[in-house]
């Protein structure tokens, strides 16, 4: 049940609209005028505020300034018989939902309070979301080294510096390229993957900058690339050291001019994008034997953040145990399993190859194989598939 808080000095208008309000199934609460309906947002939760303007103590635009000030989630529906243009204008320019002039149209007054909630609603679901999504990609770790990381990534997320991420495989380089991105003034708008590595080189022209109809024979329709596709936002360059040079050649020119050219088309279209980059490869060393373009390294490591594999990081290992034992008991809806210090001791020893992908791996077989408690002995037994 939505909860309503009524914030008005003329006692027959809170009464007339409370009756109202409860009829349709609503919770109302009122006050007598804006300081006392400050006091009351600072104690209680409420899905809609109805705010009066001309009122005693502190009236409407005040409080809404307040409640602006305190971040009140609950829309505000601001009313009055004073009201004008100018008025209605700046209240919604404040931060009102809405403007409604008194005498009340309760027809109206009860739409506008039901699209309000529909839209808390639908503000509430999405950053629930944003939280799972956050969780899912959430960054584990207590050593310096991925301290030093978390720094880093608050450090430059604001900005639109291009960032070059190197490590081996599976040390969570994207995991880097993401939260570098949802801390960032870019987080509204997409964040757009591309794999280098798992697309054929003949066709990585044409993924990144779109083509036009008839461009090469399955061309059947225009496509925009991926460029277009993260304006506004984030392209996320996967293994960028495993593409093509003519591709090379044709991404140094986006960068530098903030321009594309669809394949088989010669129409230039300008572009907004943050370009993060990431490989397993060193750079320095395909740049020698001539797979990479220097001036190409030279633009996409503004900043470099180098992630560490987890065998340079081992005091991270309890940690992640008791965090993936937590996240896959969940997704399998198995009841939580415990892990000793000897088995931890065992995880510490193994040299991790696959570092965190492989890690996670092992968590999951050992929580599907062991009993309740996982011990060193199931280390040892499980920590390798067996063939």
């Amino acid at each position: 049940m939505a909860r309503i808080l009524i914030i008005d000095d003329e006692k027959s208008i809170r009464r007339t609209l409370r009756e109202i309000l409860e009829y349709e199934n609503f919770k109302v609460e009122e006050a007598a005028d804006g300081l006392e309906g400050l006091t009351l947002v600072q104690k209680e939760k409420f899905d809609i505020i109805l705010c009066d303007i001309k009122m005693p103590k502190m009236d409407g635009m005040e409080a809404l300034d307040k409640f602006m000030e305190a971040n009140v989630d609950a829309p505000i529906i601001m009313i009055s018989g004073h009201g004008n243009i100018e008025t209605a204008v700046e209240a919604v320019k404040k931060g009102a939902y809405d403007f409604i002039q008194k005498p009340l149209d309760l027809n109206r007054l009860l739409v506008t309070i039901r699209n309000a909630l529909d839209k808390s609603n639908l503000v509430s679901e999405t950053k629930t979301l944003r939280k799972k999504i956050s969780k899912t990609f959430e960054m584990i770790g207590e050593s310096s080294v991925i301290k030093e990381i978390k720094d880093m990534i608050e450090r430059v997320a604001p900005t639109d510096a291009r960032v070059l991420i190197t490590g081996e495989n599976g040390t969570g380089k994207e995991l880097v390229a993401r939260w570098l991105h949802e801390k960032s003034n870019r987080c509204g708008a997409a964040l757009v993957e591309v794999n280098c590595a798992a697309i054929p080189s003949e066709l990585i022209e044409s993924e990144l900058f779109g083509h036009e109809k008839g461009a090469f024979t399955s061309a059947v329709a225009q496509r925009k690339g991926k460029f277009e596709l993260a304006e506004g936002g984030t392209i996320f360059l996967d293994e960028i050291g495993d593409m093509s040079l003519a591709a090379q050649a044709k991404v140094l020119r986006a960068l530098q001019e903030n321009k594309i050219t669809r394949v088989g088309g010669d129409k230039e279209i300008k572009v907004n994008v943050r370009v993060i980059a990431a490989t397993n490869k060193d750079l320095k060393k395909e740049i020698l034997k001539g797979n990479f373009r220097e001036d190409l390294y030279h633009r996409l490591g503004v900043i470099l953040v180098h992630v560490p594999s987890l065998n340079e990081r081992t005091e991270d290992i309890p940690i992640l145990a008791e965090y993936f034992l937590a996240k896959i008991c969940e997704e399998h809806s198995m009841p939580l399993k415990s892990i000793s210090k000897e088995a931890i001791k065992e995880l510490q020893k193994i040299k991790w190859s696959g570092n965190i992908r492989e890690f996670r791996n092992v968590i999951e077989r050992l929580i599907i194989l062991c009993d309740k408690s996982i011990s060193d002995k199931d280390v040892t037994t499980y920590s390798k598939p067996k063939v």
